[in-house]
């Protein structure tokens, strides 16, 4: 019976099975992408549902309708069950949660020719920090969505895990491995004891020596720098009236991808339109009301993650351009803020990473093990590398090496109870 592995993510999703002849099998879920955004949009012109690429380009190119993202920080929370508006009627997000595993699972069928029912799906450390009670019911709600569905038997991994035994299936030998996985939502992390010479038992319990994670992940990153290069332009810590800065709520949830939808609501907007007597410079007020207006939001933490990405890999200053909302407006993001937005929230993943390493008892580790849509950020790298400079660093697959790992752990598995540690 073959089992399929979904990395559910927080940014994109991806999926794998290891096939009968033993190979593994990366499903290209998005065209020759393998790597599908978790991104729903309603178009309210034709009335489809589409989802992944071609949900953020429609809504990208001003199609009227409803972009949904991150909606996996939704998970362990009473948003799960609330509805929100979709043209003229309201839609449960849970539900959009089972529309988006429907389409994964169909185009995951599609590809393999195959009836999928069995799936191991990818979960962070930690869906909630500090918080049995709200973690359990998140993963609850996941295997719920994915049991609506069609899936009918379910096992659970942790993602970092889960990279690492995609990461050793290419090890010559025996290493101990921090496994870092910087996911869209969540950092989590896993010191383990890899061997391929074990990759074939189902129980490796005895090889994961420790395992941590902490609720920051690229959109956190990417609202850091919203705040930092675009927001101002909006009236972000504009000093007001009275010499008081502009109440700053409407900012936060416009640089929160999960948290968007909530500015454009009839009571948001009519609490925009009366922060006019706050603002000195009128004119970032009224670029404010354009933002909401005009439902910039995503558009604009679509640039500023663009952004991000073209910084950390060039390791240049770049340029913003937010003429969507503005003619000719635009915006630098220069290499040194990127460093400085992010400091606060790199420090607090890497002091993560070196909880886990000492939880595991070990003086250090051999491999530092980087996976995760978020694992190339330059201030990040760079940061890890100081904190464990005895260390080897190895780049990873980024979008797949979660799902590949989950494809192996399916292949092991066997469904007698709905949990698998």
């Amino acid at each position: 019976m073959p089992v399929l592995g979904i990395d559910f993510g927080t940014s994109n999703s991806a999926a794998a099975l290891v096939d009968a002849q033993g190979r593994l099998q990366v499903i290209a879920l998005d065209g020759a992408r393998d790597e599908m955004p978790t991104a729903v949009f309603f178009c309210q012109e034709t009335q489809r549902v589409l989802f992944g690429a071609e949900a953020m380009a429609e809504y990208l190119a001003g199609t009227e309708g409803r972009l949904l993202r991150s909606l996996k920080s939704l998970l362990g929370s009473a948003l799960m069950d609330e509805y929100t508006a979709v043209g003229e009627r309201s839609v449960r997000f849970f539900d959009i949660v089972v529309l988006f595993f429907k389409e994964l699972k169909r185009r995951a069928e599609a590809q393999t020719g195959l009836a999928l029912t069995h799936a191991v799906l990818g979960r962070p450390v930690h869906f909630v920090d500090d918080n049995p009670e709200r973690d359990a019911l998140a993963q609850a709600t996941l295997g719920r969505a994915a049991r609506e569905a069609g899936f009918t038997h379910i096992a659970y991994q942790f993602e970092p895990i889960a990279a690492a035994l995609d990461y050793e299936q290419r090890l010559p030998g025996e290493t101990t491995a921090l496994v870092v996985d910087i996911g869209g939502g969540t950092s989590d992390f896993t010191v383990i004891r890899l061997n391929p010479a074990r990759s074939q038992l189902a129980d490796r319990r005895a090889d994961v020596l420790a395992t941590t994670g902490v609720h920051i992940g690229g959109t956190d990153f990417d609202r850091l720098l919203d705040l930092a290069c675009v927001m101002p332009l909006l009236g972000y810590k504009h000093i007001g009236t009275g010499g008081r800065p502009v109440p700053s709520s409407i900012f936060f949830d416009l640089s929160t991808w999960h948290l968007i939808h909530q500015t454009t609501t009839r009571k948001a907007m009519h609490n925009a339109k009366e922060l006019w007597t706050d603002f000195v410079d009128q004119s970032l007020h009224q670029r404010l009301m354009a933002v909401l207006e005009l439902h910039c939001g995503h558009h604009i933490l679509a640039e500023v993650e663009h952004g991000k990405i073209a910084c950390s890999v060039s390791n240049e200053d770049q340029t913003l351009d937010l003429g969507f909302v503005e003619r000719a407006l635009t915006t630098p993001l220069r290499k040194k803020q990127l460093g400085e937005a992010l400091q606060a929230a790199v420090a607090q993943v890497v002091a993560c990473a070196q909880d886990c390493v000492q939880a595991s008892g070990l003086a250090q580790v051999d491999t530092v093990y980087l996976t995760g849509g978020s694992s190339a950020l330059r201030p990040l790298v760079a940061a890890l590398q100081a904190a464990m400079p005895q260390a080897m660093l190895v780049q990873g697959n980024r979008f797949g090496g979660v799902a590949a790992g989950l494809g192996y752990c399916g292949a092991t598995v066997a469904f007698d109870s709905l949990q698998l540690q």
